[in-house]
């Protein structure tokens, strides 16, 4: 009786494999587990994208305490300098969107026509985005009373924890992401990871250390 085997895949050579770490209270650190896992492009899996961290709850909990920390101080950064940062991030993603959508069609095998647009949608989100950043508007509403003034003001909700899909990896972060920072709170974020489909990290570290250097600049 014949059985499947399940064996690693022979490996294209296309220089030295990258091993990626997280990215937790500004450092890239090595998962808690000391495991980590690999990541095929899906069209040909002898091409090995990257090594990347399998983190565990533990991991989790020290980004969430990082956030926590971060949080204190960013809520104080005014909503329009923080915008300022998120305009830095659409330029960035200007400058590499066909990197960007080549690395993307090779980690989830999209078409390049698809994850161009892909880049696109998070460029749009972070130039929208970062102009909300001078419309943080209250409402200001008629009081039922003598000598009072009603109104309502915008204030940051804290830590947001996001996880997106795999079919549009980078926009769905955009969306997810830009609109929580500019707001003020921070973030965690991670692509989901099921039994049909290796989470997409390339496409979440991207945006993450596209965030970081427009925060540096």
């Amino acid at each position: 009786m014949a059985t499947d085997t399940l064996t690693t895949p022979p490996t294209l050579s296309y220089g030295k494999t990258k091993v990626f770490k997280n990215f937790i209270d500004g450092e890239w650190v090595e998962a808690s587990t000391g495991e980590t896992f690999e990541n095929r492009n899906p069209a040909d899996t002898r091409d090995l994208v990257g090594i990347f961290q399998k983190s565990a709850k533990a991991d989790v909990d020290t980004a969430v305490a990082a956030a926590k920390r971060a949080f204190a101080k960013w809520r104080l950064v005014p909503a329009p300098r923080r915008a300022e940062m998120v305009f830095r991030a659409a330029e960035i993603l200007i400058e590499r969107k066909e990197d960007y959508a080549r690395d993307m069609t090779r980690e989830m095998g999209k078409v390049l026509a698809e994850t161009r647009g892909d880049v696109q949608e998070a460029i749009d989100a972070a130039y929208y985005n970062a102009g909300e950043g001078r419309r943080l508007f209250g409402p200001t509403v008629p009081s039922e009373m003598p000598n009072k003034f009603a109104m309502a003001v915008r204030q940051p909700i804290g830590v947001c924890g996001m996880i997106t899909p795999w079919n549009f990896p980078m926009a769905i972060s955009s969306w997810k992401l830009l609109p929580a920072v500019v707001c003020g709170n921070t973030c965690l974020s991670s692509p989901r990871r099921t039994h049909h489909f290796q989470p997409l990290t390339w496409c979440a570290l991207s945006l993450t250390r596209v965030c970081r250097r427009a925060s540096s600049t």
